[in-house]
């Protein structure tokens, strides 16, 4: 195990611009010298998240959160500082020695595992049976009827697991993997006896990577060889292991991401035939969820990257109440802007396409998608009895619930319109309606998150905090304002601007320039990290002056006699209360010297 050295961090990071590396994670949008975007760490509607990437630097306004890119990459992926360099390393295709990497292998569940070793070795065995050998063909025939050329098959690294069950454990030998591993895999299951048989025989496998490309686990569709019907399940999934949680996963994110970014939105499918059958159309922004319910955590995933999502989940009655559930879920927990693709004849992605063509799909998810709204009054109606008076009633009802959540004013007023036609009824009842169901479900409506982290409240800072932070922040520009402060023995009134003062001197003593996204890694205290980041999101001057200077030095004094004064009135309240008279008079006569010093320096020029 080696330590990385300083000088490889120092290069990391200054070949590194953090824009490009949080706008992997964030959709950033410039504002002014920065870029802005919602926080990915705490839920919020109007983005107070900020980077600079003339500093390198990032904070947030709304949480606190903040510091250099190993910071960013260290909170959001929540791994070591060493972890962090590594990655960000691998993200801007920096070379690093195996040995810094290892610095990193202290979890089984960190990139350095070999289950991920055994996984990639299980991915390329499994390809290589599919489309180079006589066992796969069958396989690779049927695919190629479902649409699937040799170029999708390559992409998504598609392959076959043979029927006989002892391939695996032979294939990993060569990589001495022990016993405790492939049993930690998953890819095998234990016999009684011992003996070791691979999980996966006789089905077309699909691997699923992590976000960061890695094989991770398989999912495994039964194909049959011959005419008899087997009692196998459709699908087989890998279980749970130390690398592969479902519920923290989504099918082809990795490779969705970039296409995410670049329009904002994600297009959710129910399984993995779907997702790979868009991307033959060239909708390369599909994801699918590992066959359950969305979850938290990939929902989480999903706002980092995207900013609108589609349902375009099967067309079938499972597959309308599967989105049904997502809207409700996504609405209740989640900022992404919803719509709904409907595929209709029950139709799901894979066969709507092989029935209408690529461009027919494209044009269908791209511009004619519902919204939710839209979506859940035809979804109810198909549930009543519209031709009976006492269902329609009921229907309405839930309908127009269902309306009073919407924000739009212009998106009500279409859908009353609409209402109004359908049903022969009043535009001014519906509408009252509506306005009722709002003043009565207000905070249903306006749902607390459980993931809002509440905005951190700055107090309003006084001249002389004012006048000490702006004092620290020229001091990291310009070593001019450090030279006259030592010259004139100055301190800070405060401990923590003092701290930072004399960790800035020792720092700025051993650096020919001053980075203030290296100077965060010097810091071992988070609490000076965020004081650094408070100081340099101050809106003052790019240059210092003489007379600035002055000023600030005056403010300093100034605080320091007012500070002073406080302490002997207090003092002199205690001698009061303890009859001490002389103590008394003798406190009055330096609290009437000090008001006077104070008066003298408030009038100086």
């Amino acid at each position: 195990m080696s330590k990385i050295p300083s000088e490889v961090i120092d290069d990391i990071r200054e070949r590194t611009n953090i824009v490009e590396i949080v706008g992997q994670y964030v959709q950033l949008k410039k504002a002014g010298r920065n870029y802005s975007g919602l926080c990915p760490f705490h839920s919020e509607k109007t983005p107070s998240f900020t980077v600079a990437e003339d500093k390198q630097i990032f904070h947030c306004f709304g949480c606190g959160k903040g510091g250099n890119v190993f910071r960013f990459i260290q909170e959001i992926e929540g791994v070591s500082f060493a972890e962090s360099v590594v990655k960000v390393a691998d993200l801007e295709q920096i070379e690093l020695q195996e040995t810094y990497r290892h610095q990193t292998a202290t979890t089984p569940n960190k990139e350095t595992s070999p289950l991920y070793v055994l996984h990639d070795k299980a991915m390329q065995f499994y390809h290589h049976m599919l489309v180079n050998t006589e066992v796969g063909q069958a396989a690779l025939t049927y695919l190629h009827d479902r649409g699937l050329t040799d170029e999708l098959i390559e992409e998504f690294q598609i392959g076959f697991a043979p029927p006989q069950r002892e391939f695996l454990e032979r294939i990993f030998e060569k990589e001495a993997a022990s016993r405790e591993d492939l049993l930690n895999s998953g890819l095998f299951i234990e016999r009684d006896d011992g003996r070791l048989l691979d999980r996966f025989y006789q089905r077309i496998m699909f691997p699923i990577r992590n976000s960061s490309g890695r094989t991770i686990a398989f999912s495994g569709r039964w194909f049959e060889l011959s005419d008899e019907k087997s009692d196998q399940a459709k699908y087989l999934n890998s279980p749970e292991t130390p690398i592969f949680n479902k519920r923290m996963v989504l099918f082809n994110l990795d490779k969705a991401k970039s296409s995410i970014r670049k329009d904002g939105t994600v297009y959710l499918f129910e399984g993995f035939m779907d997702v790979i059958a868009a991307f033959k159309t060239g909708l390369e922004s599909g994801v699918a969820s590992m066959g359950t319910s969305l979850t938290n955590q990939q929902i989480q995933q999903l706002e980092r990257v995207a900013t609108n999502l589609v349902f375009c989940y099967d067309g079938d009655d499972a597959g309308q109440q599967a989105t049904a559930r997502g809207l409700e879920l996504l609405r209740e927990h989640s900022r992404l802007n919803l719509s709904v693709v409907r595929l209709g004849n029950k139709l799901d992605p894979d066969e709507f396409i092989q029935a209408n063509g690529a461009d027919a799909f494209r044009q269908l998810v791209e511009h004619e998608q519902q919204t939710p709204f839209s979506f859940t009054a035809d979804f109810l109606a198909k549930q009543y009895n519209l031709q009976n008076e006492k269902e329609r009633v009921t229907y309405l009802e839930l309908v127009l619930k269902e309306l009073a959540t919407v924000d739009s004013l212009i998106e009500q007023d279409q859908y009353v319109s609409q209402l109004a036609e359908r049903f022969q009824l009043q535009r001014t009842t519906l509408t009252q309606q509506v306005q009722l169901y709002q003043r009565e479900h207000k905070p249903a409506a306006l749902p607390i998150k459980p993931t809002i982290v509440t905005p951190v409240r700055q107090q309003k800072k006084t001249l002389a905090q004012k006048a000490q932070e702006l004092l620290l922040y020229r001091m990291m520009q310009d070593s001019s304002y450090r030279s006259k402060f030592k010259q004139e023995d100055g301190a800070f009134l405060n401990e923590q601007y003092q701290a930072l003062y004399i960790l800035l001197d020792t720092y700025c003593s051993t650096q020919e320039t001053f980075e203030v996204a290296r100077f965060l890694d010097f810091l071992k205290e988070d609490g000076l990290r965020t004081l650094v980041l408070n100081i340099f999101a101050q809106n003052v001057s790019e240059e210092g002056s003489s007379v600035e200077f002055r000023e600030l030095m005056k403010q300093l004094q100034l605080a320091r006699i007012g500070q002073e004064i406080e302490e002997k009135k207090h003092a002199q309240q205690r001698a009061t209360q303890q009859g001490n008279n002389e103590q008394e008079i003798a406190l009055a006569i330096e609290i009437i010297a000090l008001t006077k010093q104070l008066k003298q320096i408030q009038v100086s020029h």
